[in-house]
């Protein structure tokens, strides 16, 4: 049995990983991954000879990784899906935590004393006409692909979203290539009012600034067209590729009826990110409403412990908010775990990883309230009968909309999945939920927050039959 096993070798699951293991304990790490660095610090292909990827503008990231890589007593499981929390009993008949994973060698079951859940995030799904098709793809995908195997998916690109992370990627797709069509931001241009607000995520921040700055500066010498208040209605196959349309919307992201059409090989989704907490709701976690922070997120005291025992959280489940906060929220959660486990709580370092956490959270709480998406408005999108909402069980628009309005009872996504199955395919509801939930809210005349999220159950993510052979053995 392990000390402490971890999900995810991102920022926050690396430092946790760290101040655990420094303090003696062993700690099993299992990642989905080839390598350790998250989303955010992804990194090339461990055959081409490189042991890092460009992590601009965070340059503690290297010694992070390293010393991770390097520590004798830290376990990583690269590869492997950790699909379920299990409640199990160990040889000596103590309670202990189990994870069933995944991996290439088949299923097994990771017993540990403890648990941290730094599973991350994914993109914010929006549904649209034509969001399924072939070349509409998410920002975070295409940045994967640029980062990890230098790979551009298309050359023709127009984004829309609303979030920065556009911008940084457009300077990214620019440097490999591509020819920018448009970017299409739903937000206003910032005003002075709104500039000066943002003031005190700049401290300790300038790094970020400047890469943003630098990003802005190679879209400007491109020449390409940056658009305010407007959003992606509509996306079409065309022999060629796509063609995109954009419309303009209002200050509540609402259209105006007004748009215009690109043809495209690639379209880029980029509206924020989403917490991903499933593999908390199925363990027993409670979640909180956070819609600037990406939405449902995980329930913590400030030992970033869970409500369900022994089970501990650090980075984007506990709401979208950056490396810099993911890395120390993983720090104080491993020095609290590692007291937890007996060992004397490092109170210096404890100070230290506080007050990053206070700077960095100035950053993100300014980041958070000024790129909030408008999830009523954007959940509009998807009003066409034939839009596909839920894509694993292919549920329409038209079969929600006949669930709401033949069912006035219904308040929750759990009561439109059991009447329509949206939410019942492998994906477990992550990429219509919130669409799903935002609709409620609109016909109801209620908040997103009170049609609840969908349940968790095992397996979180889809495995093979013969895993769960396996972990039946164990």
């Amino acid at each position: 049995m392990h000390d402490l096993g971890i999900v995810g070798a991102g920022p926050a699951g690396m430092a946790a990983a760290l101040a655990v293991a420094d303090m003696g304990f062993s700690v099993i790490v299992v990642d989905e991954q080839a390598r350790a660095g998250g989303q955010i610090f992804r990194r090339p292909p461990e055959a081409w000879g490189e042991r890092h990827g460009v992590y601009r503008p965070y340059a503690w990231a290297r010694d992070l990784i390293e010393r991770f890589e390097d520590h004798p007593k830290i376990t990583a499981a690269f590869r492997a899906t950790a699909f379920g929390v299990l409640r199990g009993n160990d040889k000596d008949d103590r309670a202990s935590l189990e994870l069933a994973v995944s991996s290439p060698d088949g299923g097994q079951r990771v017993s540990a004393r403890r648990l941290l859940l730094a599973t991350g995030a994914y993109d914010m799904p929006v549904a649209f006409p034509g969001w399924t098709l072939p070349g509409v793809m998410t920002a975070g995908a295409i940045q994967s692909l640029i980062k990890s195997q230098k790979l551009l998916s298309g050359k023709r690109v127009v984004l829309a979203g609303s979030h920065p992370i556009q911008l940084i990627l457009a300077g990214q797709l620019l440097d490999a290539g591509a020819d920018i069509v448009e970017i299409a931001l739903a937000r206003d241009l910032p005003g002075l009012k709104e500039m000066a607000r943002g003031l005190p995520a700049v401290p300790g921040h300038v790094s970020i600034f400047t890469e943003a700055v630098r990003a802005l500066s190679k879209i400007m010498r491109h020449g390409v067209p940056i658009r305010w208040r407007t959003v992606v209605s509509e996306a079409t196959p065309e022999d060629t590729g796509l063609r995109v349309r954009l419309e303009t919307v209002d200050p509540s992201w609402l259209g105006t009826g007004e748009s215009h059409l690109h043809e495209a090989d690639i379209l880029v989704l980029g509206y924020g990110f989403t917490p991903s907490t499933e593999l908390a709701r199925q363990a027993g976690c409670e979640m909180k409403w956070d819609s600037a922070g990406g939405g449902w997120t995980v329930l913590h005291d400030a030992r970033f412990q869970s409500t369900a025992p022994d089970i501990f959280v650090a980075g984007e489940p506990t709401g979208v908010a950056g490396a810099e906060r993911a890395w120390a929220e993983g720090h104080i959660a491993g020095l609290f775990i590692a007291a937890s486990l007996g060992a004397k709580l490092d109170d210096r370092a404890l100070s230290h990883s506080t007050r990053r956490l206070i700077r960095a959270g100035r950053f993100s709480d300014v980041m958070q309230t000024m790129f909030e998406p408008k999830r009523e408005a954007l959940a509009e999108l998807s009003r066409q009968d034939e839009t596909v909402i839920c894509r694993c069980e292919e549920v329409r628009n038209r079969q929600i909309e006949d669930a709401l309005q033949n069912n006035p009872f219904i308040q929750s996504v759990n009561a439109v999945k059991l009447e329509c199955r949206s939410g019942m395919g492998v994906c477990q509801g992550r990429y219509c939920e919130g669409t799903v939930a935002a609709r409620i809210g609109n016909a109801r005349e209620a908040s997103i927050e009170a049609s609840g999220y969908y349940n968790a159950h095992l397996p979180v993510k889809p495995v093979a039959l013969q895993v769960y052979r396996d972990i039946s053995k164990d």
